[in-house]
């Protein structure tokens, strides 16, 4: 009873009683502080009809998604050592979004997400490439470091989001390179390696200040000592995984454009395809989509369609977000996930992308041949199972696959970003 009264006497308070003011950014990081989205769901139906209100009265008074979708963020349920569960109430997530809609009815406005746009907005002239090198990397700093699965999953996966003081923009589908500390034996630093970004240009708060890594944990089981072997774990990996608030980490780029969004056609399709922490730039296409306020989220009407591969429910990546933004954009947003060992395919199999992606093979090749965009991004041994998929269906259809594969992707059509 102390918290629904404590909710609700902060969304009647004015917004002049609030730190930050609508003036300035809301850095709402209790939204990132993201647990499994299956141990979520108990806890947001306990408080779910009290976060209802605060999001129905943010979209009333502003239309922002992104509003409405940081006041459902008011509980989250976060697995602690001895593996308990604790219900933190976010009630910084419902003061932000109350605070929205107190300063509309006050005459203000929320700002919306179109301050690091093209002119137009779809124009790719203006990507930043390159902006900072090996030589001259960019200081960014942590802002949080997460694991972002559940204790049944296979590896430990990481959310980290880090503050680049809006002096490395980016756009959705880049990669920033990574110089962990230290040097290699021969006693030169390590050299770069590359992540995928996790969120929009925007950056999850929503400034235009910050950038998130998806990282997987990379490690070596040895048989001889029956543990990891730290001797040949991944450096960088490790090293992003076990940053703190305040860690400094040497980057550089942006680069890649292989993976950006074709926006100037509101009605295009996309097609994305991931497994593991592939699932990083989808992340940042479904926020700029469906969660922003953005030029490109007001005039899509196209459909976005994702596809995951991970071991089991206790794997998969940011779920929660997703499974929210598919509640409001039914149509244009679709999910489908393979769990290898939850599944099975049609033969009786573990079932992986490329199975779930073949139970769709018509639907999705009538899509590419309508013009929709089809983005891989994880490992390459996917592609080997949906290029045959592929192959056959053109082959049912009497349609010469090579030659219509080279067309996809003279029309650039086919994204390809894998290892």
């Amino acid at each position: 009873m102390l918290l629904r009264n404590t909710i609700i006497l902060a969304i009647a308070s004015t917004s002049a009683a609030f730190a930050p003011q609508l003036s300035q950014p809301v850095r709402n990081d209790v939204a990132l502080d993201m647990a499994n989205g299956s141990k979520r769901k108990a806890a947001l139906k306990t408080l779910g009809k009290v976060a209802g209100v605060a999001g129905s009265f943010a979209l009333a008074t502003t239309g922002a998604p992104g509003a409405a979708h940081a006041a459902k963020k008011v509980v989250e349920v976060v697995e602690t050592v001895d593996n308990t569960k604790k219900l933190i109430a976010g009630g910084a997530a419902v003061i932000a979004a109350g605070a929205v809609g107190m300063k509309v009815m006050s005459g203000g406005g929320s700002k919306a997400q179109d301050f690091l746009e093209a002119d137009p907005f779809w124009d790719q002239k203006t990507v930043p490439t390159n902006t900072y090198k090996n030589k001259t990397p960019f200081a960014g700093k942590v802002i949080s470091t997460k694991r972002i699965v559940g204790p049944q999953a296979t590896g430990e996966t990481c959310h980290i989001i880090i503050d680049h003081k809006s002096e490395f923009p980016y756009w959705e589908g880049q990669s920033w390179g990574v110089i962990p500390p230290g040097t290699q034996e021969n006693g030169r630093p390590h050299k770069v390696r590359l992540y995928s970004i996790a969120s929009s240009r925007y950056g999850d708060d929503m400034t235009g200040q910050t950038g998130s890594l998806c990282v997987r944990r990379a490690t070596y089981w040895c048989p001889e000592l029956k543990a990891d072997d730290p001797a040949k774990k991944g450096v960088c990996s490790n090293f992003l995984c076990d940053t703190k608030a305040g860690d400094e980490v040497l980057m550089t780029g942006p680069v890649g454009k292989v993976m950006l969004l074709p926006e100037e056609d509101p009605n295009t399709d996309y097609i994305m395809v991931a497994t593991g922490t592939g699932i990083a730039p989808y992340r940042g296409f479904i926020r700029r989509l469906f969660n922003e306020d953005t030029p490109a989220a007001r005039a899509y009407k196209g459909q976005a369609w994702l596809f995951l591969g991970v071991a089991n429910s206790d794997a998969l990546l940011y779920d929660d977000e997703f499974q929210e933004a598919k509640s409001r954009f039914p149509d244009n947003l679709r999910i489908d996930y393979a769990l290898s060992r939850e599944q099975t395919n049609s033969k009786g199999g573990k079932m992986y992308i490329q199975d779930k992606v073949e139970e769709y093979a018509d639907e999705v090749f009538t899509k590419l041949e309508n013009g929709a965009h089809i983005y891989f991004c994880g490992l390459k041994g996917m592609m080997p199972g949906i290029e045959d998929m592929l192959k056959g269906v053109a082959k049912s259809k009497n349609i010469d696959y090579d030659v219509w594969i080279k067309k996809l992707k003279k029309d650039k059509q086919w994204h390809v970003e894998v290892y």
